[in-house]
């Protein structure tokens, strides 16, 4: 079993690396359904150690792509190789993968040690090798006292770790995880998410797992492959994700954005201070905009502004200065979500932009509310430029 990467995992970058060997390649894969094509012409490196996401909306390709990986899908042309070698013809059974599905799967007539135990027997290890690696699961997954109970004795939760403790006891080289955490419920599932890192941390393997939420990848993942009508958008970190989105879909499918259709006017001049971008500007709807970003759109092209809402600042009082990333508008709608309120202001020409400001009183009563006449302002590198 690998080495666990420890405390150091957050500094874990292989892709960085130009002579790092991936240790997961699909390579030009494609799967079609008759006239339908799930994954189209995909190349996607992983490397090893890496807790990897394939994120998208339901019907994108992720989970065909997964289950490719696990043998129970064959592409249609391409090759899917692990660790150099081609995976083609070799059936689920006879691959160094396991998969932890969504419904758990988990044999109701059989207690907990047993269906950890059930690939191990079916694999014919010794009584005494099959006890000790189930002690070790058990402990891994903090369910020794539940080891004599059955499935219908215990919570989602604990079900959820009893299918992660079998997927994991035949210590496959990488775990495939679909929609894992999907059936438990918010709080749940968000402490299992730090438990499954600190798993993967500790036995140092290679995670991938399917998720249409977008939060828990960003939590779980060291890279994100975003997905969309078969094809990869975006790869690449949760933060890179998040604040530099390659175009339109990645920005308005993770977290909260808005989005204003413009028009670039003038290109990057010299930089505002050594060591940052130039200065690009462009016009929506009268609105001037200034952005501090490499960017290779030219005066005159058309383009999006985005610009994240926890990065628009509201107030009741005037900027001082407004000529440029600021607005006037009146709060339409309010959102309190107990650490933050996210604010729609309706803009004088009756656009809408959202701005979240975090809760740092106790107090409920917000100085801001509906009907009040704000402004917005945000500074020039808190958005940027999409030209696709």
């Amino acid at each position: 079993m690998a080495k666990s990467l420890g405390p150091v995992k957050r500094k874990f970058s292989p892709w960085t690396d130009p002579s790092a060997t991936p240790f997961i390649r699909f390579e030009n894969v494609t799967k079609t359904y008759g006239d339908f094509t799930a994954v189209d012409n995909l190349t996607l490196d992983i490397y090893e150690r890496e807790f990897f996401s394939l994120l998208g909306p339901s019907g994108c390709g992720k989970t065909t792509l997964m289950r490719m990986l696990a043998g129970f899908e064959e592409p249609t042309s391409g090759r899917i190789l692990l660790q150099g070698q081609d995976l083609a013809g070799v059936p689920p059974y006879r691959r160094p993968t396991n998969m932890m599905f969504q419904s758990y799967a988990l044999f109701p007539h059989m207690t907990v040690e047993k269906n950890i135990a059930f690939g191990l027997e079916q694999d014919g290890l010794q009584k005494a090798d099959i006890k000790a690696r189930v002690e070790e699961m058990l402990k891994l997954v903090k369910l020794e006292p539940f080891a004599k109970r059955k499935p219908a004795q215990l919570s989602g939760g604990q079900r959820q770790r009893v299918a992660l403790a079998r997927s994991l006891a035949k210590q496959p080289k990488v775990l495939l995880l679909d929609e894992p955490l999907g059936a438990l419920d918010r709080k749940l599932r968000e402490e299992t998410q730090f438990e499954l890192m600190d798993i993967q941390h500790t036995l140092g393997l290679t995670f991938l797992i399917v998720t249409h939420d977008q939060e828990e990848a960003m939590t779980v993942s060291d890279r994100i492959a975003v997905m969309d009508k078969g094809v990869i958008v975006q790869v690449a970190t949760p933060a890179e994700i998040y604040e530099a989105p390659n175009c339109r879909y990645v920005a308005d499918f993770i977290g909260d954005i808005n989005i204003l259709e413009g028009k670039v006017t003038a290109e990057g001049g010299a930089p505002v201070s050594p060591g940052h971008p130039p200065v690009m500007t462009l016009v929506s709807e009268g609105l001037q905009i200034a952005v501090e970003q490499e960017c290779p759109a030219a005066v005159g092209d058309a383009v999006a502004f985005a610009v994240r809402p926890e990065k628009v600042r509201i107030s009741l009082d005037q900027p001082a200065d407004t000529a440029v990333n600021a607005a006037h508008g009146e709060v339409w709608d309010i959102g309190y979500l107990g650490d933050f309120s996210v604010f729609l202001v309706k803009l004088d020409d009756g656009r809408i932009i959202r701005a979240a400001q975090a809760n740092v009183s106790r107090l409920v009563d917000r100085p801001i509310t509906y009907g009040d006449k704000v402004w917005l302002k945000w500074p020039l590198d808190a958005g940027l430029v999409l030209t696709r």
